[in-house]
């Protein structure tokens, strides 16, 4: 099943406007030949390949000529891996902050009592720092990143398996090191699966095979199981504020204009001003991604300024007719 986001957010009417049934189309309505140019497949990261080897497959499999994934994982890793398709590249970027979900084995390297071992753990939640490992492919500096939550599943003798909710860009290897460390015996990572990926969850992951069979299947029969396994880009935004824009000034947008409050027909509560937001069409589709230079109150007051700066136009150009005049 395609997925949707999981917080409903609270949406004000600026204007009340229409949209043209002629132009764009909502992404539950996209063709396979539509959602493959634009949309995301969660792998299930299997032991050994590389992400990117993972992200090659998939170009492969779906014979496209672009595919990223969101949020690294490393060979000996398995679990939730979002890899972006064609044009959702672009977008591909917003997943390395996301929130994760992890499920790890800790070995430590010696005997410990299991009402310290608990108080220890459960002293990382909240705001910690780290100093990402060597093997890391970014710059080794101290970081602040929050732990949400460490739940302990089972002790084992020198082993113990927990699931952490975390910050994007949190090293769990880091994480069981200090663990280790704090507790004065030392500790490693022994095994570790991603069950969630920003609103991705292990469920919605699927195996490399099953998307080739799919593949072959649709092509060869033109049965559309595939469509089970392709999700919208806009997915990838769900967890963004959002700012639906009136027909009339999505043109523009793709061009490359600023939004400007005349083209705003709704509106989310909360939006603060530097909030990464998503422009989206009357009919759910993804137009870009903006810095808002408005609060949500101050877009709904007003009739005059310029709502957000457009950081990543995602729409391509023509989808909807230009209504803006050229000087």
């Amino acid at each position: 099943m395609q997925m949707v986001s999981k917080m409903k957010k609270k949406r004000l009417i600026k204007e009340n406007a229409e949209t043209n049934p002629f132009f764009g189309k909502e992404p539950r309505r996209r063709s396979v030949e539509e959602l493959i140019k634009n949309g995301v497949v969660v792998i299930d990261k299997p032991n050994g390949p590389t992400s990117h080897q993972v992200s090659a497959w998939v170009k492969k499999i779906l014979h496209i000529k672009k595919a990223g994934h969101g949020g690294t994982l490393d060979p000996n890793v398995t679990g939730t891996l979002p890899v972006a398709l064609q044009n959702a590249t672009k977008v591909i970027g917003l997943m390395h902050g996301a929130d994760k979900e992890y499920i790890c084995v800790m070995r430590l390297n010696g005997d410990v009592n299991e009402k310290k071992l608990r108080e220890t753990i459960k002293s990382f939640i909240g705001r910690i720092w780290q100093i990402p490992p060597k093997e890391a492919a970014v710059k080794r500096v101290r970081r602040e990143r929050k732990i949400h939550y460490i739940n302990i599943i089972e002790i084992d003798g020198r082993d113990v398996l927990f699931k952490v909710g975390c910050e994007g860009g949190t090293y769990i290897r880091v994480l069981c090191k200090d663990i280790g460390k704090k507790l004065g015996v030392g500790a490693y990572m022994k095994e570790l699966r991603r069950t969630k990926s920003g609103v991705f969850e292990e469920k919605d992951a699927i195996i490399l095979q099953d998307l080739l069979d799919a593949y072959i299947f649709w092509k060869e029969d033109g049965n559309e199981i595939i469509r089970k396994y392709i999700h919208p880009v806009e997915t990838l935004l769900s967890h963004l504020p959002s700012v639906i824009i009136k027909d009339s000034a999505v043109d523009a947008i793709c061009h490359g204009a600023n939004l400007s409050l005349p083209g705003v027909a709704q509106v989310d509560v909360g939006i603060k001003r530097g909030n990464l937001i998503a422009i989206k069409t009357l009919k759910g589709e993804a137009v870009a991604i903006a810095e808002a230079l408005m609060t949500t109150r101050q877009i709904m007051e007003n009739d005059r300024g310029i709502v957000a700066d457009i950081k990543r136009v995602i729409m391509p150009r023509g989808i909807y007719p230009p209504m803006w005049k050229r000087r």
